[in-house]
């Protein structure tokens, strides 16, 4: 093993341990097992695409140690990775790359831009397909429950368009996050290795939110 491939070993054990102790607790739903499950679709996907996985692997394992609902502001969930980073035996290329990745590849109400890099573009598909299919179910309605946001309101109709802010903010339901958000990915991901993934788990959500309202309604 060279000795480039053995230090980027190292700063991926290293991020691990970062990662790990930052969200091994999170109830959100943004926990270590998201990140870990981000972090294989990101090897495939890296492998698949043929993009660095070195910058892909660091990328996945930071985003959510930055992620603005898990700290005070978005610029301090920035600037905890990026003094981190900065510990670390990294180019100054590197930290850039990966920053900019983790500081633009979040839905956000989906205003924010495309990712420029095929690197930001791989992470950013991985964690959105972990917000497709059958775990994205469970995990919209434990993150529901953990703002206080009901399973179902047919008074509280999905919104068309929002801001960031309200996105964040205003008062919604599980059942709305499908249509706001999860059920718009399937043609928001950017590699064609991730909307293959992407299409199967579309279809299952599409299945159960047919079946929530059918139950809903007493119809089956």
């Amino acid at each position: 093993m060279d000795l480039r491939l053995n230090e980027q070993e190292e700063i991926i054990s290293a991020a691990e341990r970062f990662c790990r102790s930052e969200l091994e607790n999170d109830p959100t739903g943004h926990d270590w097992w998201h990140i870990h499950r981000v972090v294989q679709m990101a090897k495939r996907l890296a492998q698949e695409e043929s993009a660095d996985a070195f910058i892909c692997t660091i990328a996945a394992l930071l985003h959510d140690v930055a992620d603005e609902k898990l700290n005070d502001s978005k610029e301090s969930g920035l600037r905890k990775v990026r003094e981190w980073l900065e510990g670390q035996p990294t180019s100054d290329e590197e930290r850039q790359h990966i920053m900019e990745i983790i500081s633009t590849m979040s839905y956000n109400a989906g205003t924010n831009p495309p990712m420029r890099s095929l690197e930001g573009k791989v992470v950013q598909d991985a964690d959105r397909l972990d917000a497709i299919g059958a775990i994205a179910i469970a995990r919209t309605f434990l993150y529901a429950g953990w703002i206080g946001h009901p399973i179902h309101d047919p008074q509280l109709p999905p919104r068309n368009s929002m801001t960031a802010g309200e996105y964040r903010h205003d008062k919604s339901t599980a059942i709305n996050h499908f249509h706001e958000k999860l059920l718009k990915l399937k043609d928001r991901v950017n590699t064609s290795s991730a909307r293959r993934i992407a299409e199967e788990r579309h279809l299952y959500m599409e299945q159960y939110i047919e079946q929530f309202y059918k139950e809903w309604e007493g119809q089956v």
